[in-house]
């Protein structure tokens, strides 16, 4: 991966504050041409410092009435049997983030249901029925912030 300069720290801020950003508009928040914007830009995605530009949606229109999070204790902490877990558990189509941890708990997964009978059966279907899973502990979110950009801390 090539060094990042300034410019390139500038672009990253301004495209994490808004990803449908035009270049046009980019370019002139960081002070490039369009076309050093974009390949500069365009380097930025080849090398991975880019990884995906994504829209939030309301949850209520999908659904989704609750949120909450799963703290689980494995049985093994083996590296075969965890990797595996957490790409199985990433596949759920309810879990919208999977942590491995330490303490108490080995993961944190996130969750979204539409209501607690979905939350109940989800968390005994899909994960305190695995042999692997030693113990789960369930609760539920109230409310969220969230913050997706994040800090320049390179300096």
């Amino acid at each position: 991966m090539t060094k990042l300069d300034q410019i390139d720290f500038g672009l990253l801020q301004q495209l994490q504050k808004n990803a449908r950003i035009s270049n046009k508009a980019l370019a002139a928040a960081v002070g490039l041409s369009p076309s050093s914007c974009h390949e500069r830009t365009k380097r930025l995605w080849q090398e991975g410092v880019l990884r995906g530009a994504h829209t939030e949606v309301a949850p209520a229109v999908m659904g989704v009435g609750l949120e909450a999070l799963l703290m689980i204790g494995l049985e093994k902490h083996e590296r075969q049997t965890v990797d595996s877990f957490m790409q199985e558990v990433t596949a759920i189509p309810e879990v919208r983030a999977a942590f491995l941890i330490s303490g108490r708990y080995d993961l944190i997964v996130h969750v979204v249901a539409r209501d607690t009978e979905h939350l109940k059966n989800l968390a005994l279907d899909r994960f305190t029925a695995r042999p692997e899973v030693t113990r789960i502990e369930t609760s539920i979110i109230f409310e969220a912030a969230h913050r997706h950009d994040l800090p320049d801390l390179h300096q």
